[in-house]
């Protein structure tokens, strides 16, 4: 038997989870932050056979972050009270890695500071089969089963925040999530879309019993797209305000920033981060902000608040002012989706026009 095998809490289809805390914190937590692994939190390479291999091979101390990524969970672990530091963090990765990656993964997210609750990997050998080889590069059924699976795990009112990135279907996997659980979408309309992205009948019904056991209520309360791959942000506007795609992590931080799950000296952490460890300009910290103004995603409160303090700290350029119009206009379209953030009333889950 492969040694993670043993070290696995379940297996289910091609679902392994490696819960690495007792019960009582999942079912405890109020917050739970879940994120992809790979082109989301570790810059990782797929494009090429040698960046397979690559990534297989390297150690823990090799794998790259994406920009910020390390900082910004830092950031977020920080947030917590300081009798709660040494416990480990709400935080989930859900990766389409084998689960042959399960050690590298652990050290590598141990070097950077992060005791996760527990990490999902996807049973790949499970698929070498007839009649099975298509699901081999298709991850939203294993995925969506992950998120059903570990929303088993939470409370009946926990919150979630979820990070993907646009080199998959990760928009498609947590919007489709967010459907299910609220149950905005019906059995038959869960399954079309299943099975348009290739899941099994028996993953497709293992996903509704699961979606019947955990409570009738949406728990996605944020979802960030890491754009690995330049697709154009407005591809997202189909799934709701409630996603937003990200060109950098410091456009995420200053989000989580605004809805107060960051403090300002956290953003300024992550911000720093990124100009001294990875060569962002602050004219590109600034084309960040311009963009989430551009699409509406940005606060006027937010910016008063942090604009001279960046400055200050060379993280935008002296000069930088967002146009006073489109911050209001973008500050009032920001809070009236605060205040009544409806989903859209369908959403379009198989037309991918990317």
């Amino acid at each position: 038997m492969a040694d993670w095998r043993r070290r696995a809490s379940s297996l289910t289809l091609d679902v392994a989870f490696f819960e690495l805390v007792t019960s009582k914190y999942a079912k405890t937590a109020e917050l739970v932050y879940v994120w992809d692994i790979d082109k989301t939190y570790l810059d990782t390479q797929f494009e090429s056979l040698r960046g397979i291999l690559r990534t297989a091979l390297e150690k823990a101390f090799q794998k790259k972050n994406v920009p910020g990524t390390k900082a910004l969970v830092r950031a977020l672990t920080s947030s917590r009270d300081l009798e709660k530091e040494q416990d480990p963090f709400p935080i989930y990765f859900v990766s389409a890695s084998p689960p042959q990656m399960e050690k590298k993964i652990r050290n590598k997210l141990e070097m950077d500071g992060v005791k996760p609750y527990g990490l999902f990997f996807k049973d790949n050998l499970r698929n070498l089969r007839p009649g099975m080889l298509s699901r081999l590069k298709q991850h939203v059924g294993y995925k969506v089963q992950a998120l059903m699976e570990l929303r088993s795990h939470l409370g009946d009112d926990t919150r979630m925040i979820l990070w993907g990135d646009d080199s998959e279907s990760d928009a498609v996997v947590y919007s489709l999530f967010s459907d299910l659980c609220s149950h905005r979408v019906s059995d038959s309309a869960a399954s079309k879309v299943l099975e348009f992205f290739n899941a099994q009948q028996r993953q497709i019904d293992l996903i509704l019993s699961l979606r019947s056991r955990v409570a009738a209520r949406d728990p996605v309360e944020r979802i960030y797209i890491n754009l690995a791959t330049d697709t154009d942000p407005e591809y997202y506007d189909k799934f709701g305000r409630k996603i937003i795609a990200t060109y950098n992590t410091f456009q995420t931080a200053f989000d989580l920033f605004q809805s107060k799950r960051l403090t300002l000296t956290q953003l300024i952490r992550v911000g720093q981060d990124m100009v001294m460890n990875y060569g962002f300009t602050p004219d590109e910290l600034a084309m960040g902000l311009e963009d989430l103004l551009r699409r509406k995603f940005l606060l006027s409160d937010a910016v008063e608040e942090s604009l001279q303090e960046l400055k200050s700290l060379n993280l935008l350029p002296p000069f930088y002012e967002p146009n006073p119009m489109a911050l209001q206009a973008s500050s009032q379209f920001y809070q009236d989706f605060v205040k009544n953030p409806s989903p859209p009333a369908e959403i379009d889950y198989i037309h991918d026009f990317r």
